[in-house]
């Protein structure tokens, strides 16, 4: 979407990316459930989530695209009440091997967020997916703290290669 809009880290841009209006479509779900399950496989991963709302499609994706995954939704808080759980879904263990999805990355805040959540719970996190990175930096904040490869499924590069303030690579 072309226009002014303050994104999740509180910085402007001049344009939108929704990929949930693309990932939330049959042909889309599905395209998006194959990569992932590719991925997720050569990985050897065990569980796959992130942090609730940009990832509970991507994880859904995943499993519905055939990957032998335990989904998981992490919260930014954890509960007052019930279990009182940070993240969400089938217990993990110990011996998991956990991929951390995003369906859009800028600073990477939302994902350090959930990378940090599963480290205080003593998770391994084997990698790190997004559907597109908008090519701000969090690539390399991502990977830092995952300590795991960081995997973009599409850039903004590929999307939108006329956007005002792109940058010559």
């Amino acid at each position: 979407m072309i226009g002014e809009v303050t994104l999740t880290s509180g910085a402007r841009a001049q344009y939108y990316v929704d990929a949930k209006r693309a990932i939330l479509r049959p042909a889309g779900f599905a395209a998006l459930g194959t990569l992932l399950a590719t991925q997720l496989s050569d990985w050897r991963a065990t569980a796959v989530g992130g942090m609730t709302m940009g990832a509970d499609p991507v994880a859904c994706a995943a499993l519905a695209g055939g990957a032998d995954v335990k989904a998981f939704f992490v919260r930014k808080e954890a509960k007052a009440h019930g279990l009182q759980r940070r993240v969400e879904g089938p217990a993990l263990t110990p011996g998991d091997r956990c991929v951390v999805v995003e369906d859009v990355v800028t600073t990477g805040g939302s994902t350090l967020a959930a990378i940090e959540a599963l480290h205080e719970e003593g998770r391994e996190i084997c990698g790190v997916i997004s559907v597109l990175d908008r090519l701000a930096g969090g690539s390399a904040a991502i990977e830092r703290a995952a300590r795991a490869p960081y995997v973009a499924l599409t850039t903004i590069d590929e999307v939108y290669p006329e956007r005002p303030d792109r940058q010559e690579r």
